[in-house]
């Protein structure tokens, strides 16, 4: 299958080359060539594994049938203790699909346990033995998910930029951690647009591309901006939907709703994508926190990023610059002309406008909400748990709250089924706060509360990182990424 770029469908490239290269050189992001279908019947009575081989095989055509086989079964085995995918029940018509159980604790492993896999192997596909340098900009999940997932890969190395203060303390603590001989990583004085912006920047700029080329080193991402990010995420859709037919809750064909909470617009657009290849998905409801520009421009057509940025207990989606949100338009849109148009004037003005048909388009098949305030996501996290019996972190209490209003607000008896993409103790601190005890200053006395208060034991990852050696304590002004880069690879 080829890909081409949202800003130029004349650029068509291999999924190799998508994934290797990760940016395209005008900006644009890659995307399918076409949506294939899949056999719903045979992927719902897959395993895990199985089941990401086949959907994998559906884009990477370029790689060989048995690696992705191979890569698949070695990605979701033994780093996912058996839970790979897994739907828990939270009360009569609402699911969790729990996307928290790899190695660190947040949906990211999805597709960085994977994603290193298949670039080490795209490079052999296309005979390339150059240096790969990735440059990642993390909100604080998925920094530990690259670093974790590229540590001590071979001709690769990996520098993660997070904003400073701007993450949780075990977010944090689990990046200035991180053992390996390749990985770096910098706090960034800005939010995480001032990081994620950086990092284009970098992609963007010829001079130093020159010079790492002088070194025999390319530079690579590992954001959901590449391919590679977000062809694993699809597969979990498909599981989710599996294990409702398989359990008799959902009648083959029958459609289900998702909501997911969302910053960079990438675990939502993997519904989409499933969507399209086939798999009965009625609405896919995004859920904001208070940066709510995604609820905004689903309210009124205009994308509007020059506005105040707040620091919530959500971090994660704590992002003004939804990069994905730009293959969606172009799907929806239908012209690379106006993608490019749009993207320009969010560069230049910070917002844009777009046209009635493609919001027509995007409505049909999405709807939002939001949650305005913490204390909103605090006492999501509490009904929950009180009601329900069930523990969640900040995140998805967010998309909790908005599918509950979703529900209530339209006349439908589809399954609802909520993505919880990080584990709660990567927050302890609000959670044991947002069910009524005093939360201690320290992360992992508030982990230990809210085990004694729940009875849930914290995952041995999280719980791990007390007294570990940070390696990586640098703070770098939001223009310093480029130097950084250019640096990266001295000796």
């Amino acid at each position: 299958m080829e890909f081409f770029s949202t800003r130029n469908a004349e650029h068509k490239v291999s999924a190799s080359q998508a994934i290797a290269q990760g940016l395209s050189e005008e900006g644009g992001l890659f995307v399918p060539a076409e949506f294939p279908a899949v056999d719903l019947a045979a992927a719902c009575a897959m395993e895990y594994p199985a089941l990401a081989a086949y959907i994998l095989k559906q884009f990477l055509t370029d790689y060989k049938p048995e690696f992705l086989e191979q890569a698949a079964a070695a990605a979701y085995g033994e780093a996912f203790g058996g839970k790979a995918g897994h739907l828990e029940q939270v009360n009569e018509n609402t699911w969790s699909l729990e996307l928290w159980h790899g190695p660190t604790c947040a949906f990211k492993d999805y597709a960085l346990q994977l994603m290193p896999k298949l670039l080490v192997e795209a490079k052999k596909n296309l005979g390339r033995t150059e240096h790969t340098l990735i440059l990642v900009a993390t909100s604080g999940d998925t920094g530990k998910a690259a670093l974790d997932g590229y540590k001590d890969i071979p001709g690769v190395s990996i520098v993660v930029f997070y904003p400073n203060n701007g993450t949780s303390e075990i977010q944090r603590l689990q990046m200035a951690t991180q053992e390996g001989g390749n990985v770096a990583v910098y706090a960034v004085q800005g939010n995480f647009d001032d990081a994620q912006t950086g990092v284009k920047r970098a992609f963007a700029d010829k001079q130093l591309a020159a010079e790492l080329a002088e070194k025999n080193v390319v530079l690579s991402s590992a954001n959901s901006i590449n391919w590679g990010r977000l062809v694993p995420q699809i597969v979990y859709y498909f599981a989710a939907y599996g294990q409702l037919v398989r359990s008799g809750k959902v009648n083959m064909g029958e459609k289900m709703d998702f909501c997911v909470p969302t910053g960079n617009f990438g675990d939502i657009l993997a519904g989409y994508y499933a969507k399209r290849m086939g798999l009965p998905v009625g609405t896919l409801v995004c859920a904001s926190n208070r940066n709510n520009v995604l609820t905004d421009f689903f309210a009124t057509g205009t994308y509007n990023a020059r506005r105040d940025f707040y620091r919530t207990t959500s971090p994660s989606m704590d992002i003004l610059v939804s990069s994905n949100l730009e293959r969606l338009l172009y799907h929806l849109g239908g012209s690379d002309a106006k993608v490019a148009e749009w993207m320009g004037s969010l560069n230049r003005e910070g917002s844009y406008t777009v046209d009635e048909a493609t919001m027509a388009a995007i409505r049909a098949d999405f709807a939002y909400g939001c949650c305005n305030d913490d204390e909103q996501v605090a006492a999501e996290i509490k009904s929950i748990y009180e009601k329900d019996g069930y523990l969640c972190d900040t995140h998805t209490a967010v998309a909790f709250k908005v599918a509950r209003e979703y529900c209530a607000d339209h006349d439908s008896d589809a399954p609802m089924v909520v993505l919880s993409t990080a584990s709660p103790f990567k927050f302890p601190r609000d959670v044991l706060a947002a069910l009524g005890s005093q939360a201690p200053a320290g992360d992992f006395e508030a982990m230990e509360g809210l085990e004694q208060l729940t009875g849930v034991q914290a995952p041995v990852s999280l719980a791990g990182l007390r007294g570990k050696a940070e390696r990586f304590t640098a703070v770098i002004e939001k223009d310093g990424i480029a130097d950084v880069a250019r640096n990266a690879c001295e000796g």
